[in-house]
Parts: structure tokens; C-alpha cells; sequence
């Protein structure tokens, strides 16, 4: 086990003040405010001691850098702002899912992001990024 460092308080600190997924550049920025001078190799290393040790969970979304967050929260999925790219959780589950699938097929998991603009961004008026609207239902691609 690692010893309890300040920057790997302040690591921990993060996730507790933001609790939401955070990829290693927001993890930094955010453990600044309780040690400035960590660096990004601290970071990284602390982020692999801590998934080691249970205590995160690595969140990897398509074409992403892996985000990482805390272990043992209850079945949830993600919420992907298109405008400032910060990753949210969403708990619950859309029971639905279950009724997608083929007829014989077994669903064993599944992994739900949903894209658009956060809160805030909405708040802002923050256009997204262009994409090719799904032509069933007009609002992602598939």
C-alpha cells in the first residue's frame, strides 16, 4: 500500500469535491487547489496505485482518454458534454435496453453514454460540435 502523501490526499480530495469521472489533466487541475506544485507523473502514477487499490474505477468512453472515478457507486452510466467535454454520471439504467435485443440473444452487460451539452454549457448557449443527426430518432448518430 502507498503511504498517504499530501498530493495523493489532494488526488483523493479531487474526486471527492468534483464526483463525476475525471481524466488525468482534470484530476491535476482540480488536485492543484490542495497541492500546487503536483505534477502530471504523480498523477498518473497515483491514478494506477489508486485503481491497484480498488478505491477508482477506470471509465473509458469512445475515442476518450480513460477518465477514472470511484469504485463500488451503484450501476450508472455517462453523460458526455459536447461543448466542454467534462463526463458526468447518470445513475439509474434505462430498463429498456433489455428490449433491443434480438430475439435468443443474452444480454450479459452493457455501457450507455449519452452526449449533448451539460447544465451549464445549455446555460451559456454553447453550440456542440457538428454532428450527423440519427435519421430515426434526430438527436445522435448510432
Amino acid at each position: 500500500m502507498e503511504r498517504n502523501t499530501s498530493q495523493r490526499s489532494a488526488i483523493r480530495q479531487a474526486f471527492a469535491r468534483e464526483k463525476r469521472p475525471l481524466a488525468p489533466a482534470e484530476v491535476l487541475h482540480a488536485a492543484r487547489r490542495d497541492s500546487p506544485k503536483l505534477g502530471i507523473a504523480t498523477v498518473y502514477r497515483t491514478l494506477n496505485s489508486l485503481v491497484s487499490e480498488g478505491w477508482l474505477t477506470p471509465v473509458d468512453l469512445p475515442g476518450e482518454p480513460t477518465r477514472y472515478e470511484l469504485s463500488g457507486l451503484d450501476h450508472h452510466h455517462h453523460f458526455h458534454c459536447t461543448v466542454c467535454g467534462r463526463v458526468f454520471d447518470v445513475p439509474g439504467c434505462a430498463k429498456a435496453v433489455h428490449d433491443l435485443l434480438p430475439k435468443g440473444y443474452t444480454l450479459e452487460r452493457h455501457e450507455i453514454v449519452l452526449y449533448g451539452r451539460c447544465d451549464h454549457c445549455s446555460r451559456k448557449g454553447a453550440k456542440s460540435a457538428p454532428t450527423n443527426a440519427c435519421p430515426e430518432c434526430g438527436s445522435h448518430r448510432h
